[in-house]
């Protein structure tokens, strides 16, 4: 699963083969670094980005998970998560 690292943050965008079809979902994961230095605290749990899209290919997919993961992590870091 690619993974993106920023500030201590870690990102991991994913793309996944959807139920039934030949379309890929764009999904994403944000961790944070944690009292426990064997560990991560889960800012944001694994979801689907870009929910009303569906991609062709699983790079399509994985690019815009990456280009959503950023701009989620923005809103995180501006709320102060």
């Amino acid at each position: 699963m690619p993974t993106k690292y920023l500030d201590g943050y870690e990102i991991e965008f994913t793309s996944e083969l959807l139920p039934g079809t030949d379309q890929w979902g764009a999904y994403v994961a944000i961790f944070s670094p944690s009292d426990n230095p064997m560990h991560l605290a889960e800012v944001y749990s694994r979801q689907r980005v870009a929910a009303d899209v569906t991609f062709s290919t699983a790079g399509d997919a994985e690019a815009e998970a990456e280009k959503a993961g950023m701009a989620i992590l923005e809103q995180l870091r501006s709320s102060g998560t």
